[in-house]
């Protein structure tokens, strides 16, 4: 069964001579499980294509559908909170809130949906993550790797079915990209997550189970990378 579905779906920005197409007519699914890589150069629509998977911003025209489900057909507090329980988002700069702990930053956006923590998938999380000695550090105290590895553990606390990464090994060394690579595909297998990562690095573009290309907004299929 396919988790994500994109059907026709275009971006311009501007008008007449100045509009510029940031994504073209661009249809593709995602089963259930898949960890997909997009990459292209700067400028040629993968973070247009991640905002609007994860309705941060609305296409021009055609649908997103996650779970079935038609987000840009939903009014914008249903899709609030389809958004906050179905989509984890990775971010290169981690995007974590200072004055909270590691342990109150993974927890965080479960308590902005007014439910209880999972105490016992925190403890998993934390042991997954490999930062059960941090937990009460602010990410001041911690190091690149290990913040990425929190803004992680936030993104899955809900069990999002897809998480959407942008380049979240950007600001990392060698070492700490392949712990988080490991991590993504890890999780991925283990709690049947979708995830769709925006990647600049080849490498660890060949690490996922397909590659999406983006050239001028157009994408083009690679195909799985293990067959």
């Amino acid at each position: 069964m396919d988790l994500l579905e994109v059907n026709s779906l275009s971006k311009i920005y501007g008008n007449g001579e100045t509009a510029v197409h940031a994504l073209k007519n661009a249809s593709f699914s995602v089963p259930k499980g898949e960890f997909v890589a997009v990459v292209g150069e700067s400028g040629s629509g993968k973070s247009t294509l991640l905002n609007m998977l994860g309705a941060l911003d609305n296409p021009t025209s055609g649908e997103v559908l996650i779970d079935g489900k038609d987000i840009f057909a939903m009014k914008d507090n249903e899709l609030t909170v389809f958004r906050r329980r179905n989509i984890g988002f990775i971010f290169q700069a981690f995007n974590l809130i200072p004055e909270l702990t590691v342990e109150q930053n993974i927890i965080f956006p479960v308590l902005l949906d007014y439910q209880k923590p999972d105490k016992r998938y925190l403890e998993e999380l934390l042991e997954v993550l490999n930062l059960k000695e941090r937990r009460k550090h602010l990410p001041s105290q911690l190091s690149g790797g290990q913040q990425q590895r929190v803004a992680i553990g936030r993104a899955l606390f809900t069990r999002p079915s897809l998480i959407l990464a942008d380049e979240p090994t950007g600001n990392l060394d060698s070492q700490n990209s392949s712990e988080v690579i490991a991590l993504l595909k890890e999780a991925s297998k283990k709690y049947e997550q979708t995830i769709i990562m925006i990647t600049h690095n080849r490498g660890i573009a060949q690490t996922a189970d397909r590659i999406l290309n983006v050239s001028d907004g157009i994408i083009t299929d690679f195909g799985r990378c293990h067959e």
